[in-house]
């Protein structure tokens, strides 16, 4: 009799270290680092009316993907004037929202693959995140 072995197919995310978030946005997007991340930026400010700056924390992803979330202390309102959705979410759910906005504007300017696959690696980490529903509601 032979024993199954369960797969883990979920994705994990892992924080990067303080000494390695320098190389962080370079290395998955190259010369658009600083675009990416002031887009990113811009996006939760438009979508947080009380978002006002701070410590953002990177994760990378088992996928091969990655995000950035704000450190705060509280949940976020989010309103994504462009599909009607409103809601509060957790720091790191606003971060994926805003890194999925952003990754999704980064493909339209630049047409490369990497922005593409950035995109759909951080959408299936959402998939089975805590708050997938209003991640999936706010970028619909």
């Amino acid at each position: 009799m032979t024993s199954c072995t369960e797969i883990d197919l979920s994705i994990h995310r892992n924080r990067v270290p303080d000494l390695e978030r320098i190389q962080i946005l370079p290395r998955y997007l190259g010369a658009h680092a600083l675009t990416f991340e002031n887009c990113v930026f811009d996006t939760l400010g438009a979508l947080v009316d009380s978002y006002r700056g701070g410590f953002w924390e990177f994760y990378e992803l088992s996928n091969g993907g990655f995000y950035m979330a704000p450190e705060q202390d509280r949940n976020l309102h989010v309103v994504v004037p462009g599909n009607g959705y409103e809601g509060e979410v957790s720091p790191d759910a606003a971060g994926i929202i805003a890194c999925l906005f952003a990754f999704n504007a980064m493909a339209w300017r630049f047409r490369e693959d990497r922005h593409v696959n950035l995109y759909h690696w951080l959408r299936d980490y959402a998939l089975d995140h805590d708050e997938s529903g209003e991640i999936l509601r706010a970028i619909d």
